[in-house]
């Protein structure tokens, strides 16, 4: 199991294949990804990376946090999150992935926080189809409608879907396809819609559902050191 990857999500638009037919894509940038701290199973009982993503001014970093990026000997990062990997997945402490991490044409799954939209109603919220136009319905085309029953029970059950807030969750979108990959300007491109509003970082990692592909840089696609290349070690 490799590590996945932290990403900016730039924005949407579209590619023409070669057949002239247009496809949806969202483009995600990844900026100056390193490895920030490993967690072994000897010390911590699992195995995982820590990537850090982008530059923070020192000034906005906390002191504790000041130290931990420079035991890591890397500059302070705007985003930092953990992946599970296999033992033989851990990467050394500073290593630089690039957008080269994937390939196009694989399958990954992207993690992200989805744009907030404030207290909705249950048509909104939950897709309900609304009241009737008229034969009674006076002002409430867009209620919910009943929400318990009589007597017996008496209230409303917990977890009844109602009006109340939306977004701002935590979104999984699974089996995204890679079309294209530009490891030079850092840029990965997918079919489809990620969630998380444009500006905003999102996590990518391999699909679950879906077998990689045999040509995948393994243990990573990391950034040669002092050149731009990338290392095109494959998975056994």
């Amino acid at each position: 199991m490799r590590s996945g990857l932290i990403a900016q999500k730039v924005g949407m638009t579209r590619v023409f294949t070669d057949e002239g037919e247009h496809v949806p894509v969202t483009v995600l940038k990844i900026d100056n990804c390193q490895v920030v701290a490993l967690r072994t199973e000897e010390t911590d009982g699992y195995t995982a990376v820590q990537l850090g993503v982008g530059t923070a001014k020192v000034k906005n970093v906390t002191k504790p946090m000041r130290g931990h990026y420079a035991k890591a000997k890397v500059e302070p990062k705007r985003k930092l999150a953990e992946f599970r990997v296999s033992p033989e997945a851990l990467l050394e402490v500073g290593a630089e992935l690039t957008a080269a991490h994937f390939v196009a044409g694989q399958f990954v799954d992207v993690t992200g926080t989805s744009i907030g939209k404030g207290f909705a109603g249950g048509m909104k919220r939950w897709n309900f189809g609304g009241l009737r136009a008229t034969h009674g319905v006076s002002v409430s085309h867009r209620s919910l409608g009943s929400t318990g029953n009589r007597q017996d029970p008496g209230k409303t059950f917990k977890n009844k879907k109602m009006a109340g807030h939306l977004g701002a969750e935590r979104v999984t979108t699974l089996n995204l396809k890679v079309v294209q990959v530009d490891s030079d300007q850092g840029l990965i491109v997918l079919k489809g819609a990620v969630p998380g509003a444009e500006g905003g970082y999102v996590l990518i990692r391999d699909a679950v559902k879906r077998k990689a592909p045999a040509d995948l840089p393994f243990p990573a696609g990391l950034r040669a050191a002092g050149s731009a290349t990338v290392s095109q070690e494959t998975a056994p």
